[in-house]
């Protein structure tokens, strides 16, 4: 129960600072939100790559904070309960006229989690729902710049708008042709919705502020014409020849959902009011959770709350039990899944094979690697939670006796509750073996081509994926090929990749052994063979299209592109969209595989 007063004097002034420290956090994260332009607009690939990867780590930082100023000033860990319920009461009257309040409700819960010990993580303490709505939230202020921006082309031409729209964004930098680039656009809108009749209401809706990820630039809005609503966005880029220009045009909820992937890198969004923004952002992509749509534009931690009350809310609506996940059990996690949820469950076991010399260190260090990482639409984004409870009787007792072999140290029995000190979760995803196992002959050339293009683009972004085997390759809905196996991953840039030498004598060449030297990162291409190709259709298939891979010169040269300051351009779009550039493989690439329709094994 709330207390009936607000009594305590210091409950007030912890509830200030708290907030105080939020306003600093998401102050800092615009700026540098904010700042993404004039790196776009320098061509500052290096310098996006690093605050892409630096803003991830701000919240944390600002938590940090907040909690050794709370401990100092209050010495908030030894104050009542009573206290922090009021603290909590003087919180939510802060955030009356919040902009933000939904994302300074989550930044209490991680000060008040890492304050109080975990048996007080419920109502009473920390927002385990939302208490202010973040519906109709805008910025009252006159000079405010508003989430969205509406163009009326029935007052001019088309063409006239989408060029006032692309100007309104004031980029410093010009563009070579954007009468030829909107002549492109408007082919592709024609193409999309064929010959139309203009209603009464048409309009373009378009959001204020560009999304800013690696080496792209993407203007985001929707075409409304009567009772239909067409999302679109419209990549721009810079040509290599100091201009800019819009590269494609994406149509439609599945475009854009390739655009906001789960395994892309999150967008840097110079956003006042995020929930505008996410709630235009849904009106494009229902399908899409509010969880991800947070995630994707840099506010992940909200997007970990939010997926955790969706959970939640599945495990009250249904009564299924967590099992070890179907497909090859893995030698360093332990994965299981619950049926009823699109979501696999990871824990780092308590010890390895002698094979797998590492650690539990270091694998925590390889996926917040890839959390900071441009994941170029290649690697799956992972939540992390620590000290999650979980109702015993929904795990099946084989699960059960799994996780206390293999993971003990991370097990903790409390009542009616099994809580886990250390999981990642990460979606579900049908294992690439399995998938060309039941695969139709255009189904496993698909695999085969988007395998290949997987590992290249993660070379690309300077990722050797290591342990390269099909069964660490996962395959989405939309047909991609996604890398989920993290333990082994390096810098491209920190492997020597090398030929196998030459035999010297006749020994050495009948040898089933090893007989030359091999240092601790060094990698021979051309041995992935045997292990990657035992099956004669994929061999045919990968000899075809990525014969490359298994050339060391293929993997040594774009090191040193890398080493030389090179940043490679990674398309989230098939490049038969792209307006200035001729497709590879097109045929393939744009056809998206068929859906196998069947249970999901994990592994």
């Amino acid at each position: 129960m709330f207390p009936q007063q607000l009594t305590d004097s210091r409950a007030h002034q912890i509830a200030q600072a708290l907030l105080g420290g939020f306003n600093k956090h998401y102050r800092l994260f615009r700026a540098t939100s904010a700042e993404a332009k004039h790196r776009f607009e320098r061509a500052d690939w290096h310098g996006q790559q690093r605050a892409q990867a630096q803003r991830i780590e701000f919240y944390d930082k600002r938590v940090d904070e907040g909690v050794e100023l709370l401990e100092k000033q209050f010495q908030v860990s030894r104050l009542p309960m009573a206290v922090w319920q009021q603290v909590k009461l003087h919180y939510i009257g802060l955030l009356t006229n919040h902009l933000q309040p939904e994302l300074a409700e989550t930044f209490f819960n991680s000060a008040c989690t890492r304050i109080l010990h975990h048996a007080y993580f419920h109502n009473d303490f920390i927002f385990v729902r939302p208490a202010v709505s973040t519906e109709y939230i805008e910025n009252e202020e006159p000079a405010a710049t508003p989430t969205f921006r509406c163009y009326y082309p029935t007052r001019e031409t088309l063409r006239e708008t989408m060029i006032r729209i692309v100007h309104n964004f004031q980029l410093a930098r010009d563009f070579e042709d954007l009468g030829r680039d909107i002549d492109h656009v408007l082919g592709a809108v024609q193409r999309e919705l064929g010959l139309f009749r203009w209603r009464t209401n048409f309009q373009i809706q378009v959001l204020s502020s560009l999304f800013y990820r690696n080496k792209g630039a993407y203007l985001v809005g929707k075409i409304i014409n009567g009772f239909t609503e067409t999302p679109f966005a419209l990549p721009i880029l810079h040509n290599g020849r100091g201009l800019l220009e819009i590269d494609a045009a994406l149509f439609g909820e599945d475009d854009l959902l390739m655009l906001f992937s789960f395994a892309r890198a999150y967008f840097m969004v110079d956003m006042e009011v995020p929930s505008a923004y996410v709630q235009f952002l849904r009106s494009l992509m229902p399908r899409k959770p509010r969880a991800e749509l947070y995630s994707a534009i840099g506010l992940q931690k909200h997007g970990k709350n939010l997926f955790y009350r969706d959970f939640l809310n599945h495990l009250r609506h249904s009564s299924d039990k967590f099992r070890i996940a179907p497909g090859i059990k893995g030698m360093v996690m332990l994965v299981f899944d619950l049926p009823s949820y699109p979501f696999v469950f990871k824990l780092i076991k308590d010890y390895f094979p002698p094979q797998k010399e590492t650690t539990r260190e270091l694998i925590q260090s390889k996926y917040l690697l890839v959390k900071q990482h441009d994941r170029v639409g290649r690697m799956a984004d992972t939540l992390e939670y620590s000290n999650v409870a979980f109702p015993r009787y929904r795990f099946e007792e084989e699960l059960i006796r799994e996780l206390k072999t293999f993971c003990p140290s991370l097990v903790e029995e409390k009542g009616d509750d099994l809580i886990l000190k250390h999981v990642y979760i990460e979606r579900r995803m049908v294992p690439l073996n399995i998938y060309i196992q039941e695969a139709t002959p255009a189904q496993l050339e698909h695999a085969v081509v988007e395998y290949g293009n997987a590992i290249k683009d993660l070379v690309a972004a300077n990722i050797f994926p290591g342990d390269m085997l099909w069964k660490n390759f996962g395959v989405t809905r939309h047909g991609k090929v996604v890398f989920y196996d993290y333990d082994e991953i390096e810098y491209l840039t920190d492997c020597s990749f090398r030929k196998v030498p030459t035999p010297r004598t006749e020994e050495e060449e009948l040898s089933g052994e090893v007989w030359y030297a091999v240092g601790p990162r060094d990698v021979f291409p051309e041995t992935f063979g045997p292990f990657l190709l035992g099956h004669p259709g994929v061999r045919e298939l990968f000899m075809r299209h990525h014969a490359d891979l298994l050339d060391a010169e293929f993997w040594q040269g774009h090191k040193e592109r890398i080493l030389a300051g090179h940043v490679h351009d990674v398309f989230p779009y098939d490049a038969h969209k792209r307006f200035h550039a001729q497709p590879t493989n097109a045929a393939i690439l744009a056809t998206p595989a068929e859906p196998l329709d069947r249970e999901l094994p994990i592994q």
